[in-house]
């Protein structure tokens, strides 16, 4: 089984560590401090390192940046209790695999830990340098790094594409980057939204028409497939296509020759498909909404997006990038998320993905006065905008009205019920901190921090 290094300077989360990976059957070392990790790296060979940020001498972020220069493959795991958006960031930056903020929940860490030791078994994609060979696609986690080491595979060959994944995840991004890593990166990239263009003019957009094919024809009008000759096309949601349209792009992908609307004419065309969708075409299939056919000719090499949720690593990377953009479009000076509103990100799902937190990003900055975005700034569609019942704020905060709740923030309210469901606890555990954290389902460490942060006697 895989051997595993726990890097902590506190005794009860090394020990919960230790007991948590060998009930899964992991061999597992532990180390007080960056240190110790170190001499034992050199002496041992290891399948991942969990190490805590912040540490007494050697921190974290000195030790993976110490093992990573003999051991560039091995991978890490931050974890901290402090939610800093700098550590973050960083974390990534340096090449961890994952940041994981405490308390965290075990099914998500044992999630977590069995996809970083895989991670260990892909060479090709550990040694990618994706921040330099796909400057336009921000992320750094094991899940983009398996989609950069597939974009240089399949670039420099002809095979038709097919991206599946979510609204949001970046499908175009990923499809401009197989082009413009391909041979034919010289000639044109032309996308094409397949639901915007109705069934009627879909063979004229696509493939053109000569003067008088129809009403309003006045003039002859090349083809986007024209256009992109010797080049790539772009299908987006190719899964929208209605039964008639599939027949005729069919077609042209069986002949690689099409008719301009009108025209007697065959006109040859070379050009590379790059089609994504949002949809399971294989569902598609099975309910007759999609030619199976058309299908194989689209998916030689199938690539999936993972959405958001699916890769929180990249999030702080993704939000300093958005930062750094959107300060420059509203002229502003936002430098960074204060440390709750970077948790409330790490603990959102995105439904919307990348371009949700995009938007976060943007509206936040737009609203921030200062340089430090608060999390009353951010607005998460799951989030409920209308006002809870007073009988709701009264058993959860002390507060005299719902006036009152506004007037203090989120943060700041957020606070207040954390220390009341901490003091519940502890009387309810008859002040005994290991039961309370039971209760409250988080580390010892934690309700340690928590106790002494509110002052709680």
């Amino acid at each position: 089984m895989p051997t595993i290094l726990v890097v902590d300077d506190e005794l009860s989360m090394r020990e919960f560590l230790k007991i948590l990976l060998e009930k899964e059957g992991y061999t597992t070392v532990t180390a007080s401090d960056g240190e110790m990790a170190l001499k034992i790296t050199e002496k041992q060979e290891f399948d991942l390192v969990i190490s805590d940020i912040r540490m007494p001498g050697m921190g974290g972020l000195e030790l993976l940046n110490a093992v990573r220069k003999e051991k560039k493959a091995l991978p890490f795991i931050m974890i901290t209790a402090f939610a800093s958006p700098e550590d973050a960031v960083q974390a990534m930056k340096h090449g961890a695999y994952d940041y994981i903020t405490k308390p965290f929940k075990v099914d998500e860490i044992k999630s977590i830990i069995s996809s970083a030791i895989d991670s260990k078994l892909s060479p090709a994609v550990q040694e990618s340098k994706p921040t330099k060979t796909f400057p336009q696609i921000i992320g750094e986690s094991f899940e983009m790094r398996k989609i950069f080491d597939q974009i240089e595979r399949i670039a420099p060959t002809h095979a038709n594409v097919l991206i599946v994944g979510e609204s949001g995840t970046g499908k175009e991004l990923i499809a401009q980057a197989i082009h413009q890593n391909s041979k034919v990166a010289h000639n044109n990239f032309v996308p094409i939204t397949c639901n915007a263009i109705p069934e009627t003019l879909f063979e004229s957009e696509l493939f053109g028409h000569v003067k008088g094919a129809f009403t309003g024809a006045s003039s002859n009008k090349t083809g986007l497939f024209e256009e992109a000759n010797n080049g790539s096309v772009f299908l987006d949601e190719i899964g929208e296509l209605t039964p008639l349209v599939q027949t005729k792009l069919l077609r042209v992908l069986q002949e690689r020759e099409f008719k301009r609307v009108g025209d007697t004419k065959t006109t040859k065309v070379n050009v590379r498909i790059i089609s994504a969708t949002n949809r399971n075409l294989e569902e598609e299939i099975m309910e007759k909404r999609f030619r199976e056919d058309l299908y194989y000719r689209l998916a030689v090499v199938p690539i999936r997006m993972p959405p958001l949720r699916e890769r929180k690593g990249d999030v702080p990377l993704l939000v300093e990038h958005f930062l750094e953009k959107y300060s420059k479009t509203f002229e502003k000076d936002v430098q960074q998320l204060s440390s709750y509103a970077m948790k409330v990100l790490m603990d959102y799902d995105f439904p919307g993905n990348v371009r949700e937190l995009e938007n976060i990003i943007e509206r936040g900055v737009a609203l921030s006065s200062s340089n430090i975005i608060l999390p009353e700034s951010l607005t998460l569609s799951q989030r409920l905008d209308a006002a809870p019942p007073k009988e709701q704020i009264s058993a959860l905060v002390p507060l005299t009205s719902e006036e009152e709740l506004y007037d203090l923030g989120l943060e700041e309210v957020t606070s207040r019920f954390e220390k009341m469901m901490i003091e519940l606890a502890l009387k309810k555990a008859d002040n005994s901190k290991m039961q309370a954290a039971d209760l409250l389902k988080i580390s010892f460490r934690s309700l340690r921090y928590k106790v002494k942060k509110y002052n709680i006697q």
